[in-house]
């Protein structure tokens, strides 16, 4: 087997059937064709086997946050998957939940006649919770790590800091760089092919319809999910969507990336968030495209671990800048989730702020504001606004921008626990990236993880590192900002903030 057995874990103690139909690859979060080790995994299972091979990527309706915007990101990655695979020996199906618990029983019926199943191993979300309910399937259950480019299972601990989890990357991520999975993993095998599903598991869990995968009006407007939270027309899901804005980042942002990322009126972000949370776009596939443009080689990586956050790569200020947000920063919350089941919780927080936050509790607000009043953008502060209405509208907010809309909810809310709570529903609801660790991390970060104590103290805050519309404003360019996500009345164009 290719795939590094660190990547691999057995998820229960059932047997291998060699005898069995087919191999099954529960495809939940990895969601590509490529660079994905899972189905690497689960393709050189079935050449050893010398059985079919049957990818399942279902889609549940019935979790919390189940709404229009997420289910047409989801499934135009399902139709990318349909075609990629249309024409391989691959039977895959795509499954979307009509109602609620309908699709209960799938996975386990496809599993009974399995040689073996191999599944995503991720963090983030219900998926660790899917895997353990999993490993009760009467055959063995592999869970294979796709996450990023260090294996999970390399780490023992919580790094509460970015500074030292870049150290530990800078003194063995190396040797993991040498065994990326392979781009295609389906190029030139041939698997015996298994032309039909079962008829007792295609009448009960029929696959999505090619009118539903094709995004045809009415189709979701069918399905019991939230349809507040519109799709985006403008931020299509899969692969080759993800691959685009990666290819246009890299010829007209990387170059300046670590000056045009902090600016609102740059839009000098990637946008590939959404594409790693869902598993359409690899974390070793961006990295491969940014080393290829950087015409780089492991040679030039440096020999010491100092844990700056620029040199170590050996690749120009923006791709050292962009490296440091998509490995340490993004790998670093899946460390997290990884280790505690309480990534979510306010007491995961580190002692010191949450004996800060504590002291200063009951301290008087200058606002107070119902999460209703933060979800319709009705507060006082019109650059705060502006990032919630960007959030409700496209489904994400300017990183820089982020922290500070974050630390005002702390500011504005009736206590810490309440203000935390207001941040995770109004991230995970709207934001095509939330319900993921690293958009955790940067919200857990705005009540001081992986941050520091900060003079001086301050009511509401203590020693929470402190951040005001007015001074954010005045070192960055916000005025078209403003101007595009402001209120209709015009107040985000004034309030004092300069231009």
């Amino acid at each position: 087997m290719s795939v590094p057995e660190v990547r691999v874990r057995a998820a229960n103690a059932r047997p291998v059937r060699p005898d069995g139909a087919y191999v099954l690859y529960w495809m939940s979060a990895f969601r590509r064709t490529g660079w994905n080790f899972a189905l690497q995994r689960a393709v050189e299972h079935a050449r050893s086997f010398e059985r079919p091979l049957v990818v399942l990527e279902a889609l549940r309706c019935d979790d919390r946050w189940a709404c229009d915007r997420l289910h047409a990101f989801v499934i135009e990655g399902m139709a990318g998957n349909a075609g990629a695979l249309r024409g391989t020996d691959v039977t895959y199906l795509p499954y979307v939940e009509p109602e609620p618990g309908a699709g209960r029983g799938l996975l386990e019926a496809l599993a009974a006649r399995a040689c073996l199943v191999v599944g995503d191993d991720a963090p983030p979300f219900f998926l660790p919770r899917a895997v353990a309910a999993a490993a009760r399937l009467p055959v063995r259950l592999e869970a294979v790590d796709s996450n990023g480019l260090l294996p999970l299972a390399t780490t023992e601990r919580v790094f509460p800091t970015a500074f030292g989890f870049r150290r530990l990357l800078q003194t063995t991520l190396a040797a993991h760089l040498e065994q990326p999975p392979a781009p295609d993993p389906l190029a030139g095998v041939v698997l015996p092919r298994l032309t039909v599903l079962p008829d007792d598991i295609a009448r009960r869990w029929p696959p999505a319809t090619p009118e539903l995968l094709a995004g045809a009006p009415g189709e979701l407007a069918a399905l019991p999910v939230d349809h507040a939270v519109a799709p985006l027309p403008q931020t299509r899901g899969g692969g080759e969507a993800g691959r685009d804005r990666l290819e246009r980042f890299l010829a007209g942002g990387l170059a300046r990336y670590p000056e045009a990322r902090n600016h609102p009126d740059d839009d000098g972000g990637s946008g590939l968030s959404p594409y790693l949370h869902f598993g359409h776009l690899s974390t070793h596939e961006v990295f491969a495209a940014v080393a290829a443009r950087e015409g780089w080689t492991p040679e030039r990586l440096a020999v010491k671990a100092s844990g700056r956050r620029a040199g170590w790569w050996g690749m120009s200020a923006g791709a050292e800048a962009f490296l440091d947000q998509l490995v340490t920063w993004r790998e670093l919350g899946l460390n997290f989730a990884a280790h505690r089941d309480d990534a979510e919780r306010f007491e995961a927080l580190p002692p010191w702020a949450l004996a800060t936050l504590a002291k200063h509790a009951a301290d008087p607000r200058p606002h107070l504001y119902s999460l209703e009043q933060l979800e319709r953008a009705e507060t006082h502060d019109p650059l705060w606004n502006a990032c919630q209405t960007q959030l409700v509208r496209e489904g994400t907010i300017h990183g820089y921008l982020r922290m500070l809309w974050g630390k005002k909810v702390l500011e504005w809310s009736p206590s810490p626990v309440a203000a935390l709570a207001a941040l995770l529903e109004l991230n995970d609801r709207w934001a095509l990236d939330g319900r993921d660790p690293n958009s955790t991390s940067g919200i857990f970060w705005c009540l001081g993880r992986y941050d520091r104590p900060w003079g001086p103290e301050r009511p509401v805050f203590g020693t929470v590192r402190f951040m005001s519309s007015t001074n954010t404003a005045r070192k960055l360019r916000v005025k078209r900002y403003l101007a595009r996500y402001g209120s209709e009345s015009g107040d985000g164009a004034g309030a004092g903030y300069p231009g």
